[in-house]
């Protein structure tokens, strides 16, 4: 398992709890740069032999500031990160599991509930989720004669330190704000480990997991 993020030190800490040293590699990455990115896969190779599996999870938002107040710069970043980075990761990952023996191997993009439901004040944040629907759905057919399979779960307020603030209360589309339900992170974990367990003949093409109670049908 190789883990990629920028904060090498939250890398180690979750590489150890990992297991065995040679369980989990950490590699220090910004997603947003190619060569960066190429280095990755690069590394996982070489210690690993291959890339079965690729989980593009890396996203951050925009403040959550009117759309007319956005600067370029904060909806810049959203978009290196959430879609470029998206897409930097699935290229290498197409790259090599074109190339190995056996070919193939499983893509698990992040969506989010934003990806169908949008809340207030995150334009740059829902336009990435939307467009990772469209880099899910192309890179499956792209992928599909090369027995590359890809799938996308769409997470709704798990319980992680991203979403300690809706304890306090979050703006809702009617202009009020309430308190939302979260659920626990590690029911997420095993969506995700179930997908990624499939054999390359099955995929689950989109999963949304969710806090029961949250306000996302009729949202709005």
């Amino acid at each position: 398992m190789v883990l990629a993020g920028r904060r090498a030190e939250q890398l180690e800490k979750v590489a150890r709890e990992a297991g065995p040293d040679d369980r989990a590699l950490a590699v220090p990455t910004d997603i947003t740069d190619p060569d960066g990115v190429a280095r990755l896969f690069g590394r996982a190779v070489e210690a690993f032999g291959r890339v079965d599996l690729v989980f593009n999870n890396a996203g951050i938002s925009a403040p959550g500031v009117r759309l007319e107040d956005l600067t370029i710069e904060q909806w810049r970043a959203v978009v290196d990160i959430n879609l470029t980075g998206a897409f930097l990761c699935t290229r290498e990952a197409f790259r090599v599991m074109k190339a190995q023996t056996p070919r193939g191997g499983r893509i698990i993009n992040n969506g989010s509930i934003s990806a169908q439901v949008p809340r207030p004040n995150s334009a740059p944040y829902t336009a990435t989720k939307h467009a990772i629907t469209g880099l899910t759905k192309s890179t499956s057919l792209d992928g599909r004669a090369y027995d590359i399979a890809c799938g996308q779960i769409d997470i709704g307020n798990a319980a992680t330190d991203m979403t300690a603030r809706m304890a306090e209360g979050v703006p809702q589309a009617n202009g009020t704000r309430m308190i939302e339900p979260r659920m626990d992170v590690n029911d997420v974990a095993r969506a995700v480990v179930y997908m990624a367990s499939l054999p390359l003949e099955s995929n689950v093409q989109f999963m949304t997991v969710m806090a029961t109670k949250m306000p996302y049908i009729g949202r709005g």
